[in-house]
């Protein structure tokens, strides 16, 4: 772990994975809601690292931090969505074909799968989610789309995520939802949140 102050009012926290970007994550907010980190306005985490914003003492902060032992996060930790998908996306076979098998067991390959929303981006309500073991992770597109449907599930690399509305993109698209992902008007506004943990049941069944 190491800890960087940002400015002066923000500090910036690395690790090493991103199940240590969960764990730590957790324990943030854990500690946070028992009034231990003082005041924090955001705690904003990314692929390898968690930002607190609006901190009184960056460096003391992080000095402390850097003494925590942090637990694992524990496998059902977390509040549990589950997302209806159609398995129906152009890249499906060729996913299928990455993983040595038949474009139909994609589906119990994915839905076998909890998933753990890492961290958001890109758009609002995309979130960043891990979970797929390593020999299922896919190469992003040589070529990107110029256009994704919104409601897109996708996979690239260590993680899967649906497009929350249409956009340009590089990912393999392997199925599709009608689950709104960000509404502004909802509350809270984004489907998916850092530490929701998420299940693609196939639709129709």
């Amino acid at each position: 772990m190491r800890t960087l102050v940002a400015g002066g009012q923000a500090l910036l926290i690395e690790v090493g994975s991103a199940a240590e970007v969960a764990a730590l994550h957790a324990e943030l907010l854990r500690r946070r809601d028992a009034g231990e980190l003082g005041p924090v306005r955001d705690l904003v985490p990314a692929a390898r690292t968690v930002l607190l914003d609006g901190v009184r003492d960056p460096a003391g902060l992080g000095a402390r931090i850097a003494r925590w032992e942090v637990p694992p996060l524990a496998p059902s930790q977390g509040p549990l969505i589950t997302v209806p998908v159609r398995y129906d996306g152009p890249d499906l076979a060729e996913v299928a074909g990455l993983w040595g098998v038949a474009p139909e067991a994609v589906a119990g390959i994915v839905g076998d799968t909890e998933f753990r929303v890492a961290f958001c981006g890109f758009a609002p309500g995309f979130g960043y989610l891990t979970g797929l073991p390593e020999r299922f992770h896919p190469p992003r597109r040589a070529t990107p789309r110029t256009a994704v449907p919104a409601g897109s599930l996708a996979l690239a690399g260590e993680y899967a995520g649906v497009y929350p509305r249409s956009s340009p993109g590089g990912w393999q698209l392997i199925g599709s939802t009608d689950a709104v992902l960000w509404d502004p008007d909802r509350d809270p506004a984004a489907l998916f949140a850092p530490g929701v943990r998420v299940r693609f049941t196939e639709a129709g069944r």
